[in-house]
């Protein structure tokens, strides 16, 4: 049955609704859990999307998960009052490969209600939120029909072998008792295959030339509809580079990014384009029952409620005072995501910790300061210091510890690349007897997530020769995740105020006899920005170190033994200084 059009049909203009956090490319390096952390482009580059469909006249259909539709409720209630069809895709922007059929039927269902109740009219179609539906997978289709849905646009013809000709236009699917129209996004033929030419990741990697060749001979020789998809995030004017991601994901993502825009602008100038629904002759202005969560705020907030509900199930117990410490240098594009990664740690830590923090700018030549102000300036329990020239990572973590006045004081990196709330489980480990705990990811319950491999060796030989020159054997030495006891490192004799100085710490503390407790973590690779750590120099300073720490322990000199002291007392020894 063929789908209603007229005699010269307009393109059919598709947009996912979806950030930059969220893609299938960097699926690997960044967390379904942590998406909250992220400081959301999504409201500009959507912006920017809509003025340009407004100048001509366009309507589209966008396909908005259940997560979207509840963090950017607005959002997507002002995409559909300017006009534009709101289709579904899910909740969790799962890929249909990741679900059994049961999960996929919950999540398809919870996406559309979710996505109802934020726009406020009926979400008639679908689209799975990472890549696509093949024809082996027509139960998803006849899944859908059942759930109700009027069409989906996921399907993707065959991209080799012989191709049904319905297959790659709008026709019906018949599922029983109920059918459910199948909008396929446009393909062409490609060595022998065929590729999507209707948007997305093709439409930039694709030769221009031959895509528009490909566009033009669609149209010629099928008559139909040209179904086109793009995504809000191609919009973003300036994205962030995720760093931790691989060079083959990162070029999928940020390639010929700026074509997109480009493409837009020239299709609705030279086509009439309009919305699924549209074109099928579907009604979508039933109302749908009002969202609970409307009008939550789009930026990254502190998590205030959620601390003060569990300080007070817990205000029979005086909570301890901690201190944490976060060097930053250059670190402005991390700054917002550190922010609510502390707001999370925050709350997890009460009622039983009382958090409060130091943020040490190590002289970043960048908006660090700036944003720093800009984001932690409303935070009663936060410090903000400054150093005038950059110092090195263990003299902001020593300034940190220096103005603390808590007795447990713990540093991480402004980076994240260790989780922050990893701290609830080291903090419990600080018992008086013990003056560090330090986070290994090389601990057999430990993890390593996309760091390159030839850093992870110079690491691990790096521990290999720590392990062989001090008493504690741990797996790793050279950590920035950690808690220490304020009174065993306050007056240590650090010569080494860079990266050298965290492991030059634990050493002090190791030959004077202290006791150090490691615990396992995962390191995760940096998401923003580069590492500061100049590789051949570090590697040049490990081995002087380590020289160092073992002329001191081949001497007849035993080191004297440390002896933690509490609060109110102070240090009656101290470990030898590491001089030449």
């Amino acid at each position: 049955m063929p789908a209603p059009c007229d005699a010269t049909p307009p393109h059919l203009l598709t947009i996912a609704l979806e950030d930059y956090f969220q893609v299938g490319a960097f699926r690997q390096c960044i967390e379904r859990a942590h998406w909250r952390r992220f400081e959301s482009r999504l409201e500009a580059a959507t912006e920017r999307l809509l003025a340009l469909l407004d100048q001509h006249r366009a309507h589209a259909t966008f396909f908005v998960s259940g997560w979207i539709a509840e963090t950017r409720a607005n959002l997507v209630r002002e995409i559909a009052r300017r006009g534009h069809e709101i289709a579904a895709s899910g909740y969790e922007h799962a890929s249909l490969r990741q679900l059994t059929r049961r999960e996929f039927v919950d999540d398809a269902a919870r996406g559309r209600d979710a996505v109802e109740s934020a726009s406020g009219r009926r979400a008639l179609g679908f689209r799975v939120a990472d890549q696509w539906i093949r024809p082996r997978d027509a139960w998803a289709l006849d899944s859908l029909a059942e759930l109700g849905f009027a069409y989906d646009s996921s399907l993707m013809p065959p991209l080799f072998g012989r191709i049904d000709p319905i297959q790659q236009t709008i026709h019906k699917k018949q599922s029983g008792e109920k059918s459910l129209w199948i909008v396929p996004v446009a393909t062409a033929p490609w060595l022998g295959g065929r590729l999507p030419i209707g948007g997305g990741g093709y439409a930039r990697q694709l030769p221009l030339r031959y895509l528009k060749r490909a566009l033009r001979a669609w149209r010629q020789t099928t008559g139909a509809p040209l179904v086109t998809y793009f995504h809000a995030w191609e919009f973003d004017a300036a994205p962030p580079q995720i760093e931790a991601a691989s060079h083959l994901a990162r070029a999928r993502h940020y390639r010929n990014l700026q074509r997109t825009p480009e493409l837009v602008a020239e299709l609705l100038g030279q086509h009439r384009t309009i919305s699924i629904a549209e074109h099928l002759r579907l009604e979508t202005r039933e109302p749908a029952e009002p969202s609970s969560e409307e009008g939550r705020n789009s930026s990254p907030q502190r998590a205030e409620l959620a601390v003060n509900n569990v300080r007070n199930a817990g205000a029979a117990a005086e909570p301890t005072p901690i201190t944490i410490i976060v060097p930053c240098c250059n670190e402005e594009a991390s700054l917002s995501y550190l922010a609510v990664a502390l707001s999370e740690l925050e709350a997890d830590l009460a009622p039983r910790y009382e958090a409060q923090f130091v943020l040490v700018d190590d002289g970043s030549r960048d908006a660090t300061w700036t944003r720093m102000l800009d984001l932690f300036g409303g935070w009663p329990n936060a410090r903000r210091l400054r150093h005038s020239a950059n110092q090195g990572v263990s003299a902001a973590i020593l300034t940190g510890i220096r103005a603390a006045d808590t007795e447990i004081v713990c540093s991480l990196d402004c980076d994240c690349t260790y989780d922050p709330r990893g701290l609830c489980e080291l903090v419990p480990l600080l018992t008086d007897d013990v003056a560090l705990v330090t986070a290994s990811p090389y601990h057999p319950a430990g993890g390593v997530r996309n760091v390159p491999g030839w850093r992870l060796g110079l690491s691990k030989c790096a521990s290999w020769l720590y392990r062989r020159a001090l008493t504690n054997k741990l797996h790793t030495y050279t950590s920035c995740f950690r808690v220490y006891r304020r009174s065993a490192v306050l007056d240590l004799p650090l010569t080494e105020p860079g990266f050298l100085g965290v492991a030059e710490l634990l050493a002090l503390l190791d030959l004077g006899d202290a006791r150090i407790v490691e615990a396992p973590a995962v390191l995760h690779s940096r998401l923003f920005g580069q590492s500061k750590m100049k590789t051949a120099r570090t590697i040049t300073a490990h081995l002087r170190l380590l020289s160092r720490i073992w002329r001191l322990r081949m001497s007849r000199r035993a080191p004297r033994k440390y002896t933690n002291s509490s609060p109110q007392t102070s240090s009656t020894s101290s470990p030898p200084a590491l001089h030449p």
